[in-house]
């Protein structure tokens, strides 16, 4: 085939030839243009299609052996597909080649352009994977400058003193107070996005002002710095939850497995200031019993379908918040300043004597079960 044929040729028709007798080459071309001619239509007359390079030079490869003939026949088309199954079909009609019978059979019709395709594909593949063999550490680190670029895209600025944060900070309802840009650039490459940095150990009031209107979880390194910007936030800001990077590791270091891990790992921040010997502002602390009673209730209003139970100090401060499930656990682990429990769930005797034995004296819950002993230090309030 020539170079003119293998860039116009869409279809090769491939197509066995048998013979009862010995023929050769010229023998087979001559049959296939003498005995389709006036078959077809001038439009699909042989000599016609080759004159105008629509069909290319026939290629025949045949073998005689005891008497008789053997070959292929290979004809390149660059009629459409219609066209070129009509030709191929044509050919089955030669029913003698020279002076001897002979059978025609089309094999198939090869589409070139998917072959080529294939060959386009699969070379590809090669090329990509040299490529990825080559990629060297230097490209990776400006792939990673580029995506870098990507997220610094995304960042803006909050307030006057133009605080790094993500660009859902004003429109969401809860936020993460960060220590630094790269913490907020961090936590946007896992597509968290309402992220704030105060930038530095003393929070701006800008930051201050937003944590009174939002929930607020405070998400720090897990260092000292950590610690001192969280003493400074729980002073002049509103925290409602606070969690920590693992042990000596900084936000803008952590993978999204771990980043994800420490957002729900979160901790109410009551717990917080227990841990750290603060009284807390978020219950005012009631001098009467009747008081502490009404602000029992209305905490197991505002527990009431979440499954949860909160076990509380004197003052009424969260110790801790737990799951129902968990808190008969909780409870054998806490030691003896624990005031009262109020959880979303029904009383048991077995409640009550780990509750007489941790010398509580309320337990508040939705409903009491049928209780044999009732101790009468503890004060049982059910809704």
């Amino acid at each position: 085939m020539g170079k003119e044929e293998i860039s116009t040729t869409k279809y090769l028709i491939h197509a066995q030839i048998n013979a009862n007798g010995i023929v050769e080459k010229p023998d087979v071309v001559g049959a296939i243009f003498g005995q389709t001619e006036g078959l077809l239509s001038n439009d699909l007359d042989l000599r016609e299609l080759q004159k105008t390079g629509r069909i290319g030079r026939i290629k025949v490869n045949i073998n005689s052996k005891a008497g008789k003939s053997k070959g292929e026949i290979i004809i390149p088309s660059s009629l459409d597909r219609v066209e070129t199954a009509i030709l191929a079909a044509s050919l089955e009609t030669i029913n003698r080649v020279g002076p001897c019978e002979a059978y025609i059979q089309v094999s198939k019709v090869e589409d070139v352009r998917a072959v080529k395709r294939r060959k386009v594909v699969d070379r590809a593949k090669e090329l990509y994977k040299g490529m990825m063999e080559e990629v060297t550490p230097e490209s990776l680190k400006m792939i990673e400058e580029v995506k870098e670029a990507m997220r610094i895209h995304e960042i803006t600025e909050y307030g006057d003193e133009k605080l790094p944060a993500g660009p859902n900070v004003i429109s969401s309802d809860a936020i993460l107070v960060v220590e630094g840009r790269a913490d907020v650039l961090n936590l946007l490459r896992y597509g968290v996005k309402n992220a704030i940095a105060v930038e530095g150990v003393s929070v701006p009031k800008p930051v201050a002002e937003l944590t009174k209107n939002k929930t607020v979880t405070a998400f720090l390194d897990g260092d000292r710095g950590g610690e001192l910007i969280l003493k400074e936030l729980l002073q002049v800001g509103e925290v409602d939850y606070v969690t920590r990077a693992p042990k000596g590791k900084e936000v803008e270091d952590l993978s999204k497995d771990e980043v994800m891990v420490a957002l729900r790992d979160k901790i109410p921040v009551e717990q917080i200031y227990h841990d750290m010997g603060i009284k807390t502002k978020k219950i005012p602390e009631p001098n009467k019993s009747e008081d502490k009673i009404k602000v029992l209730k209305g905490i197991l209003k505002d527990l009431e379908g979440s499954g949860n139970a909160e076990i509380l100090d004197d003052a009424l401060n969260i110790l801790k918040e737990v799951k129902v499930e968990n808190l008969y656990d909780e409870l054998k682990k806490v030691n003896n300043n624990v005031y009262a429990v109020v959880f979303d769930g029904v009383i048991s005797q077995r409640l009550i004597d780990i509750s007489k034995e941790k010398g509580l004296k309320h337990i508040v819950a939705v409903r009491i079960s049928e209780v044999v002993k009732k101790p009468s230090q503890i004060k049982v309030i059910t809704r």
